[in-house]
């Protein structure tokens, strides 16, 4: 019967120590997650920073753009308000998309 006994104390121990590992290993995967969402975060910060920044950028961009005036010779037309506005909303299309795909590599 004591051989019985002894199996079964082993068999106890190694179900304690299956239980502290388990434990363990949540402990590690809670920290992980942790730091993960962390790391998110400071990474979300981040790309607002860079969003204002570019929009700030291309705000002003545009408006140096539109409030420049070129004298042209007599005989060219100045393009009108709205080709002027579509105009610049095409270079903030395109400064903006360049970010993005800047910041998604």
């Amino acid at each position: 019967m004591s051989g019985k006994n002894q199996r079964l104390k082993t068999l106890a121990s190694r179900k304690q120590l299956l239980i502290a590992e388990s434990e363990l290993n949540r402990a590690q995967l809670a920290h992980e997650w942790q730091t993960m969402a962390g790391e998110i975060h400071a990474l979300v910060r981040q790309a607002k920073t860079a969003s204002y920044v570019a929009s700030v950028a291309a705000s002003v961009l545009a408006g140096l753009t539109f409030f420049r005036h070129k004298k042209s010779a007599p005989a060219v037309e100045e393009p009108s308000r709205w080709q002027k506005t579509v105009k610049i909303a095409g270079l903030f299309s395109t400064l903006w998309s360049a970010f993005r795909s800047r910041t998604q590599t």
